[in-house]
């Protein structure tokens, strides 16, 4: 089973390279993050037509998340416990049907910049409830993939230049602090399991041609419980697609397990 994640950085407006990318890769699952639509608005026809059903968890103009799958998903959670209050659309996740079912979220952390405002603050207490939902669902002792934009970059070897991301939310020691014990509950970095070499980003920002000079940061992750861990066959950053014609800022991270 092949399990993918990516941040589109909207899907309507790079609609044609995202199914692209779905055409050529055929993911078995795919974690969507940034979709930035509602709903009704999401453009599932264009998946469907390739097999997938579709979840979603949508919010105007910003955040979002989605979940497709080639089998059915059951069991669906939208949105992050721990908080009725908050309304941003940034964790969904499901039970992919098959021989051996897996149970997959898709998650898009809050960025948390300013570090000096209440976002980060934000970005932290939704860390805290990401770690006491995660710390339930391995409980349950059962294949488990938490994939996403992460915001976080786990260490210096994750950036191209870490001095530059010093006083970014993303590279703050009490984010990466977070972040570690989220691993340390008992979730296994794919890519650091799978391959672990440096320099394997999965985004390079638009501006002062970050792409062009490899100027990336590592901070699409899947994390994975013992159960999928395991079973964990590769890891693969899809790099190229960072050069194709109106691509995300991120690209592709794709995971296959022995399900």
């Amino acid at each position: 089973m092949r399990l993918a994640t990516w941040n589109v950085n909207s899907v309507n407006a790079r609609l044609e390279t995202v199914v692209r990318w779905f055409e050529e890769a055929a993911p078995d699952v795919a974690c969507l993050q940034e979709i930035k639509c509602v709903e009704e608005k999401f453009p599932a026809e264009a998946f469907e037509r390739l097999g997938y059903n579709v979840e979603v968890l949508g919010q105007k103009t910003y955040n979002g998340v989605a979940l497709l799958s080639k089998t059915p998903l059951e069991d669906v959670t939208r949105g992050l416990p721990g908080d009725e209050s908050d309304e941003q659309a940034r964790y969904i996740e499901a039970v992919v049907s098959g021989p051996r079912p897996v149970r997959v979220a898709s998650i898009y952390l809050p960025n948390g910049n300013p570090v000096t405002t209440e976002k980060f603050d934000y970005k932290l207490g939704w860390m805290a409830r990401l770690h006491r939902h995660a710390q339930g669902l391995l409980a349950l002792e059962e294949p488990l993939a938490l994939m996403g934009d992460y915001n976080v970059i786990p260490e210096p070897r994750d950036a191209e230049n870490p001095e530059k991301w010093l006083d970014d939310a993303l590279f703050q020691p009490r984010s990466r602090e977070a972040f570690r014990a989220l691993k340390w509950l008992g979730l296994s970095d794919a890519y650091m399991q799978a391959d672990g070499a440096p320099g394997a980003y999965t985004f390079w920002d638009y501006q002062a041609g970050a792409w062009q000079r490899n100027h990336g940061i590592r901070i699409d992750h899947a994390l994975l419980s013992p159960q999928a861990a395991d079973r964990l066959r590769g890891c693969e950053i899809h790099r190229d697609v960072r050069g194709w014609e109106k691509p995300s800022d991120h690209v592709p991270l794709v995971v296959e397990l022995d399900l």
